[in-house]
């Protein structure tokens, strides 16, 4: 390009001639006009490193030299040595990001912390909450508004120098001050101006090219309404590109909100325009695209260059930063609105995604970080912020990428929130642009959210944000007031209550009567916005409650409203007066059952919270002439909750089922946590308030009559005449289910003393009565109690504050939860009747607190517990307890439960109108006891309960009705508690009398009650007794009739006896003191079992048959599972081997790939497993295609549930009993050497038969060499001794195995299969060894009987499946097996000793000699030959630990006897090894490292010989060393192996070391080098594989590859390279563990990370600080290793059906 000829002078001559300019902004348009073009959008292709160098080297080079005046590098340094550093952190989070929020000092939630200032701050030790960015928001450290203490961290302290008041400008010469001032308010306005523009073909006046060319782009724009797949389809159609581009094009499209997808004349542009347009408007408005000439794209693109440009430049100092806000906020000519920053926030909707974001950021970096310039700022935005929010609601992108996202920078800090009400009218703009924008109303002005089209239901969502900001400008409360704040917070509340009042009576129901509602009504849009409103209304009573003025003020005001609502709701309600026990009063006639009613009733309940505080704050008392307490008329106040709470009660009731599910869920969140506060619990208030100002007896009237129970129980005779009232079932039901939730209602009213302002309480007084309540149902994990306690607007709920006093915490195990504990003296607080209690909670609490007294052998009552006194203003309420209707009422129930044929009363019943007598007598008796000498008790329930009825009637009094129903038979569960209240009746009576005379009035009650106590004692004791008298003759009888049966079949039992005296003889003829001293597996001196021990029966879990296990029955075989794995892999970064050519036979001892078999040890015939599958296969089939979900098992694959546990299975193994050996003496068999002279005659025998059967010309000669040994027949076909259906389960395993563990087709006939199915069981054997030593349990008699079943399955199949292979293949494997210890020079390429592993070796010679020793009749025995193999084997394995093992510095010290061979060895491994320090570092290296293989050795023989394991290693103890050697009959000393076969043995172990050596350095090259693919700081979803540490992106399209022709996520295809297709991993920011298992099986598990409170938190929903659990880490580390993560994938996918659908691969 010919820029780069441009001489270097041009870049000091411009800024000179720029200084000299009379008309700058003239000069520099001109500049930018020529260059801007020539080096941006230049073509199709963008390349932003060119055009970033080139910009850099001719915009903004010279920018920068006219700025310092000079040089920029020594200019800008010079600024950035004389700035003061600002105090603010102001660092803006990225997606994704950590942020931290202190809960004990933030101001509110939205004051957080990056995470270098959280680590350098108080906060982490304090209690904090972590979360992760959505992207946009910035650190508030520094800011001492955000912080009630700790503001600065450690990096933003501030300098006890700095005069911080200091203008910042005041640093910088008058003449740079002007540059900087000229340069900035230029570049501003020409991006403001770029970005602002709106003409697609022209530039604005100074910018025209010099040269115009031709060149267009197609501009596609973002929007929210379109999906991922609209978008890709629609521009494959109209520019003709792939897949791969349309998915890069739509991705560029969503993450910087446009791109160009097609460059070229306008002709071309407008064609694929017309494309898009017609393709995307059918359903929805269509894609928004522009054809825009190249020029206006390239001023675009540098005008988003040049405010990035600014926003670097102002770091370098804060003067800088003041003079851009300045430049910012300067009002243009027009007057109001014209500064830039309000131009760029008025035409924000109108511009695309990426420049909002950068101009948003550089509002953050200047305006934001400038307190001066802040506070201008919130001005400006507060009065545009109509006309911003009126943007945003018709805008369709989401609020985070709107400025109107920025109200939480501002709203939230408490002196601008004040100043902006007082000074803009803050609370009042928000509330009535809010109620603008809903206009949507019925004819009483109400909100009607019935018909909402989906433009209006999309609406209403964005006005929603509208309730966030009020909620910011209200969320700190004021600490003094001013009188301007006064006035401007109560007009804000004016409008507020015109908001109330457009809920008042919104969304009213109907009962439907006959048919069921057609259509069920929308509900849910005014339940949001209550919940959005629930902390608003909460918060105004705050603001009211801290000034007494506004509170009265407010008072008045509300009740206005009220009135207001009242005055249009009074249609046709005609008064009637109501008359009972004496007392009358004037109402009106109302049917909840038949009239409108709604459950939305704010401004009762915004009164009724006022009213509450009038009494907190004591204004009640003090200014009573300021209030309108006269006026008030209690009836109105009550009218609209009670008929709320009747509506709930006939719902209960069943009256309003069909109405539908709306209503349900109604009065389900009515109730709700979420909303109760300012709903459920604020009409009980108001019904309180009301009660408190009526007499009694009216008030229990007018309930009576709204519960349409009056006509029940005001008639004279109604004690009578209810029960024999012959009246429909459903009636009488529905009646009584109100009488129950109206006595409720009256425990409510009179019981409900727990809220500061009505009881004498403080505010944790309720918070402890509700965690008690919640406790009292059952334990609680910390998470529960939070969800079921209310949040205040600080999302907290002071559980922490009080829990400690009421529970305490235990500590969870390996799973679960850790939960809370009611503390047992809290239990007293228990109160049945708790007011938040649901019906389901209650039965709950109940039965766990009756269980909890018989447990402590308490009777089971539950009487009420001891209340707070009521306040000054609500005190009278205690006299509804005391009044004539409610004893009538009480008196009609307590009649009905004595005549109880009647019918028409209920358990229940009883037990509220029991528990409002124990109310009422607690009230009495704590009246009496608080009582000063002076005063008279005027509350004598007592004296009341005592009178019988008057003359006609003479009906009987409640203490008679009482005794006598303390003896109703009919009555014993509500016994203990009626005998409660007599015995509360006898101490209040005697308290009473004794007044004048004792002086101490508890004593003659407690004696009374002492007396009772003992008589209750006397009769549980006699009850007790009665019950173990009769079991014990219940257990007399039975054991009669056993000895009966018994006698009656001897001859059965007889002979079960002797079948076990047989048994024990048997096994003491073979116990190891009548043949040796010890128990040895191997050799010919090893244990064999008896007749007895070697039969073993089993029983078929599908058809219940039992058969005993022989070579030729019907074959029995174990559920398995098959896979792949590495988990014991020492090197990750093998390769996977080409699984046509690889060869098996030896394992390196890396184990970098095995073969592991699993199973549940579930035994089924062969057979009916057959059967089974085949039904598996046949429904699998049947399924039909659309159907055809995964399944947590893949059918195509072989894969099935077993039968009985549903665990994976992929296979089956043959049960085979123990092979019958010859039992030669020792010393009859030949020793190593011979055996090896024998052995390798053999091997040349078979050597040569090869050679004959294909012979080569040069070999006829040599053919005859060989004969073979005596004894040894060539031609000798052993007889296979297994059974038709064994041999072929035999042939089924083997395949599957070889199948699995190479990834191959299945084939029987491979040489491969035999040596596969060795690896396997050797490869299994040293999984379950290294896991006993990982959980230090001992070698045997630890492991559950499916492993070890399947351990005794794999070993035995082993040693038979050569009688289903080839007989040659298997020799020849066992003659290649050999040689590898035995150098054969008839065999090629045999490994270097250090690159075989010992133990897969031992097992496949092992298991391939029979294939050998089946042609041999000479004697041998198998015995004698598994000694040999293992003493040979582990020389072996010595001398390679000699070699890889390197001891430290020093010289050789031989420290006692048995140390000897190792000078022998070292003499022969002289040239391979250095100087070695001691002799005994290197035995106790050799001990170490022989270790596995031979505990693994042990277990191999105990199963494969069936040999009972030793006592020692049944145990953990010192002793295992020798008891294993003793086990497997070798030396405790294994050198003395080697001194004992030297001469044949040692010489064979050097071949190829160098090799051995090239190989480690070229691991420990590749283990260094660094994974390739390191993701930036943009990935959401960091990943990390527990298995190998590797950290990888998962869920992200940058991270996908192809894996086996499919596009795979990250995790997916690691689980390939790292786990052989099975991966755990940890989602960091979810704190989330993902396993996954092949291409289509995973699951969730719980992290290993807990809370303090013993709780995981995926999602990091709650946020608390995450410790990691070691128990919980080991439990998965055991999956792993176990090689069960398959099998809970499979267990968690058949529990959770959801799981099956995920997309797993692309994770």
């Amino acid at each position: 390009r010919c820029f780069l000829s441009i001489p270097q002078f041009l870049l000091c001559i411009l800024p000179q001639k720029w200084l000299q300019a009379i008309d700058l902004p003239k000069e520099v348009y001109q500049h930018l006009a020529r260059y801007v073009p020539k080096i941006y959008c230049l073509g199709p292709n963008l390349n932003p490193q060119s055009e970033d160098l080139l910009a850099q080297l001719l915009l903004q080079a010279p920018l920068e030299w006219y700025l310092c005046g000079e040089e920029p590098s020594l200019g800008l340094a010079k600024l950035e040595q004389s700035n003061q550093p600002s105090q603010l952190c102001g660092h803006v989070f990225k997606v994704g990001e950590p942020t931290y929020s202190c809960r004990e000092c933030a101001a509110d939630p939205t004051c957080v912390l990056c995470m270098q200032c959280f680590l350098g701050s108080v906060h982490k030790e304090h209690r904090y909450r972590m979360t992760t960015s959505g992207g946009g928001g910035f650190c508030d450290c520094g800011d001492t508004e955000a912080w009630k203490k700790g503001p600065y961290c450690q990096k933003h302290e501030p300098n006890i120098s700095d005069s911080s008041q200091e203008d910042p400008l005041a640093n910088l010469s008058a003449d740079m001050i002007a540059r900087t001032y000229n340069i900035f308010s230029i570049i501003l306005k020409y991006a403001v101006d770029m970005l602002t523009w709106d003409k697609e073909d022209e530039l604005p006046q100074g910018l025209e090219p010099p040269e115009r060319g031709d060149t267009y782009y197609c501009m596609l724009f973002n929007d929210e309404v379109h999906t991922y797949e609209q978008v890709i389809y629609t521009l494959q159609k109209a520019v003709n590109c792939t897949q791969k581009e349309a998915v890069s094009f739509a991705t560029t499209v969503d993450r910087d909100g446009r791109k160009s997808v097609r460059y070229g004349d306008f002709q071309f542009c407008e064609q694929a325009k017309s494309v898009i347009v017609r393709n995307t408007s059918r359903q929805t408005k269509p894609l928004r695209v522009q054809v825009m000439h190249s020029s206006v794209v390239a001023h675009q693109c540098f005008a988003l260059k040049a405010l990035n440009w600014l926003g670097q430049i102002i770091r370098y100092s804060d003067a800088l930063r003041r003079i851009l806000c300045q430049v910012g906020l300067q009002k243009g000519p027009e007057g109001e609105n014209s500064s830039l920053v309000d131009t760029l926030m008025l035409c924000d909707s109108k511009m695309w995604k990426g420049a909002r974001n950068i101009y948003h950021q550089l509002f953050m970096s200047s305006l934001l970080m400038d307190l001066k310039y802040k506070k201008q700022f919130a001005i400006q935005f507060a009065k545009n912020y109509e006309r911003l929010q009126s943007d945003y609601v018709k805008d369709d992108h989401d609020r985070e990428f709107s400025i109107t996202d920025l109200s939480v920078q501002i709203f939230t800090v408490p002196s601008l929130a004040r100043m902006l009400i007082t000074e803009e009218n803050l609370m009042t703009t928000i509330i009535r642009t809010f109620l603008d924008h809903l206009r949507h109303r019925d004819l009483q002005g109400r909100f009607q959210f019935e018909r909402y089209t989906a433009q209006q239901a999309f609406k209403f969502r964005r006005v929603q944000s509208l309730i966030g900001d009020l909620k910011y400008v209200l969320i700190s409360c004021p600490t003094e007031w001013t009188d301007k704040l006064r006035e401007k917070f109560l007009e804000g509340l004016d409008a507020f209550l015109e908001l109330l009042k457009c809920m008042q009576g919104m969304d009213p129901v109907v009962r439907q009567v006959g048919q069921h509602i057609e259509m069920e009504p929308e509900w849910e849009a005014a339940f949001t916005l209550q919940m959005k409103l629930t902390h608003i209304i909460s918060m105004m009573q705050e603001w009211c409650a801290s000034d007494e003025r506004v509170l009265i003020e407010a008072y008045k005001k509300c009740l206005t409203a009220l009135t207001h609502c009242h005055s249009g709701f009074t249609d046709g309600e005609q008064p009637i007066t109501l008359s009972m026990c004496g007392h009358s009063v004037d109402t009106i006639r109302y049917c909840v059952s038949q009239e409108k009613v709604s459950i939305h009733l704010p401004v009762s309940r915004l009164l009724a919270g006022l009213h509450v505080l009038l009494s907190k704050t004591e204004v009640a008392y003090r200014f009573p002439e300021q209030l309108p307490l006269s006026e008030l008329s209690p009836p109105m106040l009550i009218e609209h909750p009670l008929r709320c709470l009747v509506l709930c009660a006939q719902v209960h009731a069943g009256m309003w089922r069909r109405n539908g599910f709306s209503l349900v869920n109604q009065i389900y969140y009515y109730h709700n946590v979420k909303c109760r506060v300012e709903m459920f619990d604020k009409d009980l208030m108001m019904l309180q308030a009301g009660a408190s100002m009526m007499d009694p007896n009216h008030f229990l009237m007018i309930v009576l009559s709204r519960f349409e129970l009056f006509h029940i129980f005001s008639s004279a005779d109604c004690r009578k005449r209810y029960n024999r009232e012959n009246a429909n079932k459903d009636v009488v039901q529905q009646n009584s289910t109100l009488i129950e939730e109206m006595l409720h209602l009256i425990i409510m009213v009179v019981g409900e003393r727990f809220a500061p302002g009505i009881g004498q309480v403080e505010n944790c007084d309720e918070l402890k009565r509700e965690i008690v309540h919640q406790l009292c149902i059952r334990p609680m994990a910390h998470s529960e109690l939070v969800k079921a306690l209310p949040e205040n607007e600080n999302k907290e709920t002071g559980m922490e504050r009080v829990i400690d006093s009421v529970a305490l915490f235990k500590k969870p195990g390996v799973t679960g939860r850790g939960l809370y504990e009611l503390r047992p003296e809290c239990a007293k607080q228990f109160n049945l009747y708790f007011h938040h209690y649901s019906r389901a909670d209650q039965s709950k609490a109940e039965e766990a607190q009756r269980k909890l007294k018989r447990q402590n052998g308490e009777d089971s009552a539950l009487p009420p517990p001891v209340l707070p006194p009521f306040c000054q203003l609500f005190a009278s309420l205690v006299n509804i307890l005391q009044c004539d209707v409610l004893l009538g009422m009480l008196g009609a129930v307590l009649q009905w439960a004595v005549e109880p044929s009647g019918g028409h009363w209920s358990e229940s019943m009883l037990q509220r109108v029991l528990h409002l007598i124990g109310m009422a007598l607690l009230e009495e008796q704590q009246q009496l006891e608080s009582n000063s000498e002076d005063n008279e008790v005027t509350f004598n329930f007592t004296l009341k309960i005592s009178r019988p009825g008057e003359a006609p009637s003479n009906t009987p009094s409640i203490l008679a009705l009482l005794e006598t129903l303390q003896n109703a038979p009919h009555l014993e569960v509500h016994k203990d508690m009626i005998r409660w209240i007599l015995k509360m009746v006898v101490s209040i009576k005697t308290m009473r009398e004794r007044t004048a005379a004792a002086p101490s009035p508890e004593g003659a009650g407690h004696c009374q009650e002492q007396t009772v106590r003992d008589k209750d004692k006397a009769e549980r004791k006699r009850k007790a007794e009665m019950a173990r008298l009769r079991r014990e003759k219940i257990m007399a009888q039975m054991s009669e009739m056993q000895r009966h049966f018994i006698n009656e079949n001897k001859e059965l039992f007889q002979q079960s006896l002797e079948e076990l005296d047989a048994s024990t003889s048997a096994s003491q003829e073979h116990s190891p003191s009548s043949w040796d001293s010890a128990l040895v597996c191997v050799g010919p001196r090893r244990w064999r079992a008896g007749g007895s021990e070697r039969r073993q029966v089993v029983t078929c879990i599908l058809c219940q048959e039992e058969q005993e296990i022989r070579p030729d029955g019907r074959a029995m075989v174990l559920a398995a599972f098959v896979q792949r794995s590495t988990v014991m892999s020492k090197n990750r970064r093998r390769p996977p081997h080409n699984p046509e050519s690889y060869d098996p036979l030896f394992m390196h001892p890396d184990l970098s790939f095995g073969t592991h078999t699993g199973s549940c040890g579930h035994i089924m015939h062969s057979h009916c497993w057959q059967r089974y599958f085949e039904a598996v296969q046949a429904k699998e089939q049947r399924r039909q295609q659309r159907l055809r979900v995964h399944t947590s098992y893949d059918v195509e694959n072989g894969e099935f549930l077993c039968p009985l546990c549903e665990c994976l299975s992929n296979t089956v193994i043959p049960l085979l009993p123990l092979t019958k050996t010859s039992c030669r003496y020792f010393s009859e068999q030949p020793g190593l050497s011979l055996w090896l002279n024998t052995t390798s005659q053999q091997i040349k025998a078979l050597h040569s038969a090869q050679r004959k059967a294909k012979p080569t010309s040069n070999e006829i000669l040599t053919v005859e060499e060989y004969p073979p040994p005596e004894g040894f027949r060539l031609d000798h076909m052993p007889l296979n001794p297994y059974s038709s259906s064994i041999k072929e389960m035999l042939t089924t395993f083997g395949t599957a195995t070889y199948k699995v563990g190479l990834k191959v087709h299945p084939n029987e006939q491979d040489p491969r299969v035999p040596i596969m199915c060795w690896g396997s069981c050797a490869y299994t054997i040293q999984s379950i060894e290294r896991l006993l030593v990982d959980e230090e349990k001992p070698l045997f008699g630890s492991l559950p009987c499916r492993q070890d079943d399947c351990l005794r399955s794999l070993a035995r199949f082993g040693s038979a499946c050569w009688s289903v292979s080839s007989l040659s293949t298997v020799q020849s494997h066992f003659v290649r097996l050999l040689s590898a210890l035995v150098p054969d020079p008839q065999v090629e390429n045999s490994p270097c000793i250090v690159d075989v592993d010992m133990f897969h070796l031992l097992v496949s010679l092992v298991l391939s000699y029979p294939a050998l020793h089946c042609q041999d009749s000479s004697g041998l025995s198998v015995d004698a030959a598994q000694l040999h193999l293992l003493h040979l084997v582990t020389v072996a394995h010595v001398v390679q630990i000699l070699l890889s093992s390197v001891p430290g510095q020093g010289t050789v010290r031989i420290s006692s006897e048995e140390n000897l061979p190792l000078i022998n060895i070292f003499q022969v491994c002289q040239i391979s090894l250095r100087e070695v320090s001691s002799g005994w570092h290197l035995w106790r290296c050799v001990k170490t490292g022989i270790l596995p293989f031979l505990r693994g050795a042990a277990l191999f023989f105990h199963h494969l010989n069936g040999v009972p394991a030793p006592p020692e290693l049944q145990a953990l103890g010192a002793g295992e060393w020798e008891a294993l050697c003793a086990y497997l009959c070798l030396p405790s000393n294994l050198l003395q192996l080697y001194y004992n076969h030297k001469e044949c043995a040692i010489k064979y172990f050097f071949l190829g070391l160098t090799s051995f050596l090239m190989c480690f350095f070229f691991f420990f090259w590749v283990g260094l080098s660094s994974c390739p693919k390191s993701g930036g700081d943009k990935s959401r979803a960091p990943t990390l594989c527990l298995v190998c540490g590797t950290m990888l992106c998962s869920q992200s399209y940058c991270c996908q590859t192809e894996l086996e022709g499919e596009d795979v996520g990250a995790c997916t295809a690691h689980t390939f390279a790292c786990g052989a297709g099975v991966g755990i991993f940890l989602r960091v920011r979810e704190s989330q563990v993902l396993f996954l298992a092949g291409k289509t099986k995973g699951c969730f598990y719980a992290p290993p990370y807990l809370d303090d409170y013993g709780e995981t938190d995926q999602g990091l929903r709650r946020g608390n600080p995450l410790h990691l659990c070691r128990e919980r880490y080991r439990k998965i580390q055991k999956l792993w290793r176990q090689h069960s993560i398959t099998e809970e994938i499979g267990h968690a996918q058949e529990a959770n059906q959801t799981l099956v659908g995920i997309d797993w691969q692309h994770l």
